[in-house]
This record gives structure tokens, C-alpha cells and sequence, in this order.
């Protein structure tokens, strides 16, 4: 890492991740100008916990990163004191998100990021930032609100699994497995939860899992598989919790 670099998440799939649970929290309630602050300090805090984390494993630019850190801290502050005096109730995501952070921490720490509990962590605080933005829009702490925690995490805990298939578990054949066995299921979940519909929005995934998982893809295919697979899954889900 150049230390006079703009330090910057490098994992593309992060940026679906925090836009994309948001955008279906926001779209499922009702959204609102208020909407903009909260998700600027959600992106901030975001680009924020990306240095604080490679402090840990970085140990000769640590002063650096964290510098970094506190900067994207102090612009996710500045947007988040509107919001929470908007909607104080909104303090209540903290702590669960903070409790995740530290499993993420633990990881970091001990250089092991790439682990699924890690990751699914990861995910499931990106799909909390979509409860809060519900919220935000008059949600409540209803069944609109855990749909959209569930089907957020449930659809890039898929995006997670087949990512290691195609790229550093590539030729496992017990991940391969896991991946195909998983959107299987993703296609049996939305109906045994109440929302039978919403197994329109991962027909996608589950067949990009059959046809490409385990496969060798260049990062470009990858990358458009994504694109495609995150688009229709938002505007199917949004839809479909809805309506």
C-alpha cells in the first residue's frame, strides 16, 4: 500500500453490499430526503471500518490507515447527528452492528478475512442498514422489516458462495456443493416464510450457481454476473416485500 494512496475498500461486491440492502429498505418503506444524510453516514462508516480493520494486519502503516479511519469517522458523524435527532430510534442498530464489528475485528486481527463466518457477518450488518433505512422511512419493527434483513442476507450469502467457488475455492468440489445445495434452498425459503413470490428474485442466483460455480471466470464475467444478478434482485424483492 503507497502510503500517499486514497485508502478505499478493494472488495467490489462491498459496494452492492452497502447500497443495495439500503435501496431495499428505503423502497419498501417510504422514502424520504432524509434518506440522502443517513446514507451518506452509512457509506462513510462503511469506507471508515476499511482502514480501521487493515490496522490491524498492517502494522508498518498503521498510523496511516488509522488517520484514514477517523477521517471517514468524523464525515459518518457529520451525517449521522441529523439523522439520529430525526429519528433517534435509529440508535438502536448500533449495537448489534458494533457486535458484529468485533467479529470482524477478531478476523481481521488474526488474518483470517476470508472466513465464511466473517463474511456472513459482514453481510448481515450490511443487511441491518436496511432495517435502519426502513426505519427511517415510518417502517416499524414489523415483518416488512425482517424481510428485508432476511432476504438481503440471504441473497449475498449466496453471492459469497459462489464467488469462492469460481475464484479461491475453485476446484473444491465440497464448496461446490455447498453453493449448489444453498440456492436450492433460496429457492424454498421465501415460500416457507410467507413470501412465495420472492423466489422470483433468486431464480438468478440459482442458476448462475448451477451453470458457472466452480468454473474459471475471468473477474469481468464475474463482476457482470453480479451486476445482473444484484439489479433484478432488488427491483424483484422491492416489489414483491411490498406488494
Amino acid at each position: 500500500m503507497k502510503k500517499r494512496s486514497v485508502v478505499i475498500p478493494h472488495e467490489h461486491g462491498g459496494w452492492a453490499m452497502v447500497s443495495v440492502p439500503f435501496l431495499l429498505g428505503m423502497l419498501t418503506g417510504k422514502p424520504q430526503w432524509m434518506h440522502v444524510p443517513l446514507f451518506l453516514a452509512w457509506l462513510f462508516l462503511y469506507l471508515s471500518s476499511y482502514p480501521f480493520l487493515q490496522a490491524f494486519r498492517r502494522s508498518s502503516a498503521r498510523v496511516f490507515l488509522v488517520r484514514w479511519g477517523v477521517l471517514y469517522s468524523l464525515a459518518a458523524l457529520a451525517f449521522l447527528i441529523p439523522t439520529i435527532v430525526y429519528k433517534p430510534s435509529l440508535l438502536y442498530f448500533g449495537l448489534p452492528v458494533l457486535v458484529l464489528l468485533l467479529v470482524n475485528m477478531w478476523h481481521a486481527k488474526r488474518k483470517s478475512e476470508r472466513a465464511i463466518v466473517n463474511d456472513l457477518c459482514a453481510i448481515l450488518i450490511f443487511s441491518i442498514g436496511g432495517a435502519a433505512a426502513y426505519s427511517l422511512g415510518d417502517g416499524g419493527w414489523d415483518r416488512s422489516m425482517a424481510a428485508v434483513v432476511l432476504f438481503s442476507f440471504l441473497h449475498f450469502t449466496g453471492s459469497a458462495f459462489f464467488v469462492k467457488t469460481i475464484f479461491r475455492e475453485r476446484g473444491n468440489k465440497r464448496w461446490l456443493v455447498y453453493a449448489r445445495l444453498y440456492h436450492l434452498l433460496l429457492l424454498v425459503i421465501p415460500w416457507a416464510v410467507g413470501y412465495p413470490t420472492l423466489i422470483f428474485a433468486y431464480i438468478f442466483s440459482a442458476a448462475r450457481a448451477f451453470f458457472f460455480a466452480g468454473k474459471p471466470l475471468r473477474p469481468w464475467k464475474a463482476g457482470i454476473l453480479e451486476i445482473v444478478g444484484v439489479l433484478q434482485f432488488l427491483i424483484l424483492s422491492a416489489y414483491f416485500i411490498r406488494f
